[in-house]
């Protein structure tokens, strides 16, 4: 598999806690976000896939059987939100305050 995030998936990713690996994405799904307002559906794209690059190293990583079902649940929201038929419903207030969380607890703890 080809990665984006080339350093990140040469170990570095691994090294990252799983907060601060969530936040990353959220990161990513941000600026994907923040591309789409601005009608840039080039860079939204590519955030996009920056994002599902960060959300497939961290499920190559995971070991625990309830974070890896959360993981591939919201694998499957983001790519219906950002190129299927938004069957969940989903909103880019809702992307932003799921990934919200994380953003907060790796702030607090750094």
């Amino acid at each position: 598999m080809t990665y984006k995030h080339k350093e990140l998936a040469a170990g570095r990713w691994k090294k990252l806690s799983f907060c601060e690996q969530m936040a990353n994405i959220g990161s990513e799904v941000e600026r994907a976000l923040n591309w789409r307002a601005k009608k840039n559906t080039v860079y939204s794209r590519n955030a996009f896939e920056r994002a599902l690059d960060l959300v497939d190293l961290t499920l190559e990583n995971i070991s625990s059987f309830t974070r890896l079902k959360e993981l591939a649940r919201m694998r499957e929201a983001m790519v219906d939100y950002f190129t299927g038929s938004n069957q969940f419903g989903s909103t880019d207030a809702s992307w932003r305050k799921y990934f919200s969380h994380f953003t907060y607890a790796v702030r607090k703890n750094s």
